[in-house]
């Protein structure tokens, strides 16, 4: 009389164990592999810097076209590399709404944005889904929000401030300064570290403004800096602002002063700028493509897919992803978490700068900060430095 009970428990117990088997294979399912993956690139494909933007998102597909082309493989198996591209429009909420687009769209990793506030608003949104987010972004706060999921490409202002107040006292041979920026967390971050610089060096800091990152009307701006005997501007402006800066000294016969901008003005635009000024210098953490072993090759293979010379840090994205590629076979997985966490420990092959490795905080150990000339049609390099 006891059997349909015995048969009953026997049936449950069989229940329970094809249920467990099932759990074990779903989860084992969970990190299957894909037949493809999405990465993201979030950047200012419109406005004043599309140039930029446009020249980084360049940079990732033509390392994305390599991949796909050689074959990309999780686990020994194929997998296809797609490319979700949204523009952040050099603006922070546009920005947070690009990223909860691409987070949406199931992106494994992202690289982007350039604009250092986009970047800072952007990046929570990345954190919560544990998605890696690569910036070119320079600002100190991005790497400060304590989110595992933050990695910086190059070096940071700390260093381009050093770098800025260092070449300014010691190099340009003047007395009266003035430092001027767009307003953004970049722009105004990048000029309070130059003035403190400056000022250590006993420099006397005349005019000290602000604008916003599309003014382009500096009639009033270029007579302060001549009312003051202005040698040298420090300036964080966008390279489309400093043309219109130095036409409106052009129109108060004030040209016999040297620029030193930041790295929005090292671009193949702000080279139209030579001649109109005594100098135009730069500081840069985006170092030439040419500066490298293989940066030669690198150009080559850009002109010919884009029939364009870069405009700013393609060759950083072009690594970026090569080093994300690689991440994620040492992970072989396509869980955003396990590519993350793999990029953290990892010292990846860069084709073109030759390494990328970052610390606790998502810093770039390799990070370097040059200082440029403008002259007969390009940006030459003067000093490079990791210790201003």
């Amino acid at each position: 009389m006891h059997t349909p009970f015995r048969r009953r428990s026997a049936i449950s117990v069989m229940a329970l164990g094809a249920i467990s088997i099932s759990a074990t294979l779903l989860l084992a399912g969970c990190d299957r592999v894909p037949d493809s993956i999405k990465i993201g690139v979030a950047q200012p494909l419109s406005g004043g810097i599309a140039a930029l933007g446009q020249d980084l998102h360049n940079g990732v597909k033509l390392a994305v076209d390599e991949l796909n082309k050689e074959g990309f493989k999780i686990k020994g198996k194929p997998v296809a590399i797609e490319i979700v591209v949204v523009d952040d429009r050099s603006d922070a909420a546009a920005g947070k709404a690009a990223a909860q687009q691409l987070v949406d769209a199931g992106v494994v990793a992202v690289i982007g944005h350039l604009n250092s506030g986009v970047s800072i608003e952007a990046a929570p949104v990345y954190g919560e889904k544990n998605i890696a987010q690569l910036a070119i972004s320079t600002n100190p706060k991005f790497t400060q929000l304590e989110l595992p999921t933050t990695f910086r490409l190059v070096a940071n202002d700390t260093l381009q401030a050093k770098a800025i107040g260092a070449f300014a006292a010691n190099q340009l041979n003047a007395a009266k300064f003035a430092v001027v920026d767009d307003g953004t967390a970049y722009g105004k971050g990048l000029a309070d570290g130059a003035v403190a610089q400056l000022k250590a060096a006993k420099k006397e800091v005349v005019v000290r403004q602000s604008f916003d990152d599309k003014t382009t009307a500096f009639d009033d701006l270029a007579g302060k800096l001549k009312a003051g005997s202005v040698e040298v501007v420090v300036t964080t402006l966008n390279d489309f602002q400093v043309l219109a800066l130095l036409e409106a000294l052009k129109k108060v016969d004030h040209t016999q002063l040297s620029i030193l901008g930041g790295d929005t003005i090292k671009t193949t635009t702000m080279l139209k700028g030579i001649g109109m000024v005594k100098g135009l210098y730069a500081t840069s953490p985006i170092l030439d493509a040419k500066e490298f072993v293989t940066g030669q090759r690198f150009l080559e293979k850009y002109r010919a897919a884009y029939k364009i010379e870069p405009a700013y840090g393609g060759h950083y994205t072009y690594d970026a992803m090569h080093v994300l590629a690689g991440a994620i076979k040492r992970a072989n997985s396509a869980d955003p978490k396990k590519i993350t966490e793999t990029l953290r420990t990892l010292d990846g092959y860069a084709p073109v700068t030759g390494s990328m490795k970052w610390d606790a905080t998502g810093e770039q150990r390799y990070g370097v900060v040059g200082v440029y000339s403008a002259r007969a049609g390009n940006w030459d390099m003067l000093i490079r430095s990791d210790r201003w």
